[in-house]
């Protein structure tokens, strides 16, 4: 049966985006409006969107409108168009003052408001349209307010009253904490902000994340290992003990991939397209990256890739001494594409400089390079501390491109180890958080690739998986349909 759902979030693709969010912002909305939803999509309208480029137009009759909580004063105006490759409506909230700046997120002392605003400003929306969504579904600290936002501020508004909220946690890591003094920019009082954390406003913060999952009927996050670990100590970052209050609320949903977008049959980056039966179209891809790049090519190189953020959750550590000494003894090449914290940053641009024309480094991100790292590398490195998801692993299957992970998270739940003695599995997984299991799991790799017809097997392998949207949205439609059947929806934990 249909549902209406409204999708609550910071970014999506392609119109923001900083992570995997909104990738999965992006693709779940479509994936459900072809489903049959009534589904609506609501972002701020940042000022870096091309407005131009994805159609955004103003909405005749939602202009310049009073958006008032707290102390706090805006106008707003509402933009809209339609999700590329369908007509799946995406609806902007424009506040200037919020959201035309240099970018996307910030340290700022008002971040917390930007996004309270955001979250406000969707709710009266909502009560503009006359429209009550079955599920809302937030993601993110972002639009984590919402839930409590619902049993406080709009309360009064019966037209809310078949709402269940859905929290998708991205990424535990990021939270939304500020100052408990600031409060009042919530827009609620006594005795509504009883509903708070008391510890924590005793300890002088506030944490939107936490009431997020203190309030919403439902939390998913993005993938089963993930649900699991970050009820633990050494993954919930502080958020454990109120994940293990709402265990019985808590699921974890595995992302789809766009294959759309992340396909070697139609990729529209790739001069050639190939498949599993065509795979020496991606040989040819990988020589032609590899002279393009000035990078030297023997018949035995193995081509490494890196596509990530440099941040301490991806891992990158752990190739500060592994790399240089297997690049120092070993027939491999490397492209990484990335950029972040200065370290990694001076790491790989040291690495280019130490072994020139076998390294080589792109700072910042190029979405097209992106794709040809996909296509043309050997192996994938991917050595993530934790990874709630990830969809590069899952992209590098697709293309044939041997992914190496870490067993955690996401990574866990879609890369399974290749076993030779069987030939099944579809990629290259170790345990550990040091530099011995990456050494082993990186000469494994060259070790395969130097025996053709084992690495055929596994690529084969790889590229057989399906992650894609339309088996992953199932979930989420059995989810809703849940709530929307439970009258009484579910009652927060005590804090």
């Amino acid at each position: 049966m249909p549902q209406t759902i409204c999708m609550l979030a910071s970014e999506a693709t392609p119109f923001a985006k900083t992570g995997g969010l909104a990738d999965v912002a992006g693709a779940l909305t479509r994936q459900l409006h072809a489903a049959g939803h009534d589904v609506r999509l609501v972002l701020p309208l940042y000022s870096q969107i091309d407005r131009r480029a994805h159609g955004i137009e103003p909405v005749t009759g939602f202009t310049d409108l009073p958006l008032e909580f707290g102390p706090h004063r805006y106008r707003w105006s509402l933009h809209g168009t339609t999700l590329p490759r369908s007509n799946t409506p995406a609806w902007f909230i424009d506040i200037p003052v919020l959201f035309a700046r240099s970018t996307l997120y910030s340290s700022a002392a008002d971040e917390h408001l930007r996004f309270i605003a955001l979250t406000r400003a969707a709710l009266e929306l909502c009560q503009r349209w006359g429209w009550a969504p079955q599920i809302l579904h937030c993601n993110d600290w972002h639009t984590a307010f919402a839930p409590l936002l619902l049993r406080t501020a709009y309360a009064w508004d019966r037209l809310f009253d078949p709402v269940r909220t859905v929290l998708t946690i991205h990424n535990i890591g990021y939270q939304g904490e500020f100052s408990a003094a600031q409060v009042p920019d919530l827009g609620i009082g006594p005795p509504d902000t009883a509903r708070l954390h008391q510890d924590d406003l005793r300890a002088g913060k506030v944490n939107a994340l936490k009431h997020g999952i203190l309030y919403a009927d439902a939390i998913t996050t993005v993938s089963p290992t993930y649900a699991r670990e970050i009820m633990t100590p050494h993954y919930g970052m502080g958020l454990e003990g109120v994940l293990q209050q709402r265990a019985a609320q808590l699921r974890g949903i595995l992302n789809g991939v766009d294959y759309d977008d992340w396909d070697p049959r139609h990729d529209h980056f790739l001069p050639r397209h190939y498949d599993a039966d065509s795979l020496p179209i991606k040989a040819t891809l990988r020589t032609e990256l590899m002279s393009r790049l000035g990078l030297e090519r023997r018949d035995g190189t193995t081509l490494f890739g890196i596509v990530s953020r440099f941040t301490p959750q991806k891992g990158l550590d752990l190739l500060f001494d592994t790399l240089p000494a297997l690049l120092g003894e070993r027939d491999l090449a490397l492209v990484a594409l990335g950029n972040g914290d200065a370290r990694y940053e001076v790491f790989f641009e040291g690495l280019q400089a130490r072994f020139p024309h076998r390294v080589v480094y792109h700072r910042g991100y190029s979405d097209e390079l992106a794709h040809w790292i996909e296509a043309a590398a050997d192996v994938f490195l991917m050595p993530s501390l934790y990874e709630p998801c990830g969809l590069n692993q899952m992209y590098s299957l697709r293309y044939g491109t041997i992914p190496i992970v870490r067993r955690t998270g996401g990574l866990a739940d879609s890369v399974r180890m290749f076993d030779p003695a069987t030939g099944t599995g579809t990629g290259i997984v170790f345990n550990d958080f040091d530099a011995a299991a990456i050494s082993w799991a990186m000469r494994t790799a060259l070790d395969w690739h130097a025996q053709p017809a084992l690495w055929s097997q596994l690529v084969r392998n790889a590229m057989a998986e399906d992650f894609s949207w339309t088996h992953q949205v199932r979930e989420y439609e059995a989810l809703y349909r849940q709530l929307a059947g439970d009258s009484d929806g579910s009652t927060a934990a005590s804090n």
